[in-house]
């Protein structure tokens, strides 16, 4: 897995680093873990995607999802699915 290894080396050093950069110095540093973590990505289907036909790139892209049911994770696992889909797909402007 690559990481930034000078920032890795100094967070793991100096955790405080951290917290003091995004102005918050007061946060303990010990009640926290630092570690370079790999995310595995799992299958994602979504049920729609309306994407614009290459004569119409500048046109904004249209993500669908139909929920029938009750699902607490529901926005946490569609940004995901949407972010995931962004990653792959480079000529997405908009």
């Amino acid at each position: 897995m690559r990481t930034d290894s000078i920032f890795y080396k100094l967070f793991v050093k100096l955790p405080s680093l951290f917290f003091e950069l995004i102005d918050r110095p007061d946060i303990n540093p010990q009640a926290y873990r630092f570690d370079s973590v790999e995310v595995k990505q799992t299958g994602f289907r979504m049920d729609g995607i309306f994407a614009p036909v290459a004569a119409y790139s500048d046109l904004t892209v249209y993500f669908v999802e139909v929920q029938f049911y009750p699902d607490e994770q529901f926005y946490r696992r569609f940004f995901a699915e949407i972010f995931l889909y962004l990653r792959h797909h480079n000529d997405v402007e908009r």
